[in-house]
């Protein structure tokens, strides 16, 4: 098991409660620290080259928004609690975005916080949570 660990945010109590569980497992084994934001994004879609040319730069807004007023946030107050954490943005099903990134990462665990889906949505669409339960490489701890 490696020393670098895996958080994915999403915003949300569960997300910020899931990134301050990381951090206390990353202090107290030393380790190092990557928060992660992915912006749900399907690769189907068939597009003229001029809208994949306005996806494109849709993209790169949502990436450049996502770092300064989720990622950056979080990266600040774990620095402020002494702490140093990597962040990093992607696009993609979150589940396997944050699955490909642990292996990329090296890392040896994912924290992710349990999102509060409907019954019903929770039926029809499953739960990032579950999913990388099923799929991540690493063991995967998911915070209430």
């Amino acid at each position: 098991m490696t020393d670098t660990l895996l958080v994915g945010i999403d915003g949300s109590e569960g997300g910020t409660r899931a990134a301050q569980f990381a951090a206390k497992r990353a202090k107290e084994s030393q380790g190092n620290l990557i928060v992660a934001y992915v912006i749900e994004w399907s690769p189907y879609s068939f597009n003229t080259p001029q809208e994949n040319e306005v996806r494109h730069k849709r993209r790169e807004e949502e990436i450049s928004r996502a770092e300064s007023d989720v990622i950056g946030p979080v990266l600040e107050t774990l620095k402020g609690e002494g702490v140093e954490a990597k962040g990093i943005v992607r696009h993609g099903h979150a589940a396997e975005v944050l699955s490909k990134l642990a292996s990329e990462e090296k890392a040896g665990q994912i924290f992710i916080g349990r999102r509060g889906l409907t019954k019903m949505q929770a039926l029809l669409f499953g739960s990032t949570a579950g999913s990388l339960v099923q799929i991540s490489p690493v063991p995967v701890t998911v915070i209430p």
